[in-house]
């Protein structure tokens, strides 16, 4: 019975991190592909979050082809949980990688931030954000649902 207790009371600060609809978001900060800093403020009105390589893939593939700053200009913010790569593989291979998207991409190198947004590794979490505050969440599994969702948003 003991075991229980305390894995409850352990489990306990994961669940109070998780933000729900109607919550406001807490400002982090993240460094991007290029070791650019970038706060999360007030005037971010989409957060893309992508906890595997499947997710990040998605959004890859939905802005594949749209101009430099095309996620900027929507207010879209993309965050991708990269802690499960291993640092080498992430530093010799991803990141440089990275650097050829044409859109900012924010690192979560130990999921410090990620894990505040509960997801399926496979599918690109979208938080809607009004002033900070969460008005909705969806869930993209596809890169085509993702890009007409993004296409919906005026710049």
């Amino acid at each position: 019975m003991k075991f229980f207790a305390v894995l409850l009371l352990s489990l306990l600060p994961v669940w109070a991190q998780a933000v729900e609809v109607g919550e406001r978001v807490a400002p982090w900060t993240l460094l991007d592909q290029f070791d650019q800093a970038y706060t999360l403020d007030d005037q971010a009105q989409i957060l893309l979050v992508a906890r595997g390589m499947d997710a990040a893939k998605l959004v890859d593939a939905a802005l594949q082809g749209q101009p430099k700053g095309y996620l900027e200009a929507r207010h879209g913010v993309f965050v991708a949980d990269i802690q499960r790569m291993p640092r080498l593989v992430a530093k010799l291979f991803a990141v440089p990688a990275m650097q050829s998207y044409n859109y900012r991409v924010m690192l979560d190198r130990d999921a410090r931030i990620a894990p505040r947004y509960p997801a399926p590794v496979d599918k690109v979490l979208w938080l809607q954000l009004d002033n900070g505050k969460l008005t909705a969440r969806h869930e993209y599994g596809s890169a085509a649902e993702l890009r007409e969702a993004l296409e919906q948003v005026k710049p």
